[in-house]
């Protein structure tokens, strides 16, 4: 954990949130106000202040106003802000476990995403974070995540040789692309569209609603839904914070991000799916290639987990699927 760069920021902060001291929890994220995911906080708050009697203030920091999603991470190990939201590829260099959602073609679809991550095993995973500081409170949906390019449509994993695509700094999923023949780099999400204007990196991987807020089908013009992998985001909160909680307070707040978590689904689907139209629109070429070729070229690197605590995970998420 780097938490130097973490420390830094917190010391510009309005000291603990700590619900003994102020009961005031800090909500951060990296997305705009518009996204599913600051509205489903929004929920949260609302949801929150209404069990409480208002007796809990809830204040939301957007547009990666306090720091990137990885310094968000470590502000809220610290304490120094209460809530975040990250991608569970991101949190898999906080929490090992986490890396199973990394894995390529892991679920069927999204229900069998939402039965995994309410289900024991996802509760389990949750519940590892407390060893790195976080409280796992919950699961959002992030869609699938599929290729977009600068030069031409991904097919087959053979129109990914010899390119450079930017991924969120996940070892799986840059074995996923380098099993697809191609150079996998980890460049920060805000300097990405420069990145692939300028032909720093030949295309991404991401979620419609995502490439659309991003812009980045401004300079993208082939989205290849291959949707290689379906990583949930989280939302954790500061152990320290968790803890400072009394039984009704922690009660309280379970309560409030059940009510979020349905409510963050139920946008996802309609942002989705508007976004991937919007992105049409703009006369990006939309395809869908077979995902059998996908899912073949990765069986090996997949059952190269067998044997270890990985491995485990994936098998039992896998016997969750309705084909099982």
């Amino acid at each position: 954990m780097q938490l130097l760069s973490a420390a830094g920021l917190a010391a510009m902060l309005p000291g603990c949130t700590q619900l003994g001291a102020s009961n005031r929890i800090t909500l951060a994220h990296t997305l705009d106000e518009q996204h599913p995911v600051h509205l489903a906080m929004g929920r949260f708050r609302d949801e929150l202040i209404r069990l409480s009697g208002a007796s809990i203030a809830v204040e939301i920091f957007p547009n990666a106003q306090l720091g990137t999603e990885r310094e968000l991470v470590e502000l809220v190990q610290l304490g120094a802000i209460s809530m975040t939201k990250v991608s569970s590829l991101s949190l898999e260099n906080f929490a090992p476990d986490m890396g199973v959602y990394s894995l390529p073609y892991l679920f069927d679809d999204s229900e069998h995403q939402r039965r995994v991550v309410q289900s024991d095993v996802g509760q389990e995973i949750l519940e590892g974070l407390s060893k790195v500081l976080l409280k796992g409170m919950g699961h959002y949906d992030a869609g699938a995540r599929s290729f977009y390019m600068t030069d031409g449509p991904v097919n087959t994993p053979a129109d990914i040789r010899g390119k450079t695509v930017r991924v969120l700094p996940s070892e799986a999923l840059v074995k996923t692309v380098e099993t697809f023949g191609g150079a996998a780099t980890p460049i920060a999400f805000g300097e990405l569209y420069a990145a692939l204007q300028q032909g720093v990196v030949d295309g991404a991987e991401n979620n419609p609603p995502s490439v659309l807020s991003a812009r980045h089908h401004e300079v993208c013009k082939y989205y290849s839904l291959d949707e290689h992998v379906s990583a949930p985001d989280v939302v954790v909160m500061s152990q320290s914070v968790w803890d400072s909680l009394n039984e009704e307070q922690q009660g309280w707040a379970k309560q409030a991000m059940a009510t979020s978590e349905a409510y963050q689904r139920q946008l996802w689907r309609k942002a989705s799916d508007e976004a991937l139209a919007e992105i049409e629109a703009s006369g990006v070429v939309v395809n869908r290639p077979d995902k059998a070729p996908f899912r073949e070229a990765v069986a090996g690197f997949k059952a190269g987990f067998d044997g270890t605590r990985i491995g485990e995970l994936a098998a039992r998420i896998e016997a969750m699927s309705e084909s099982a």
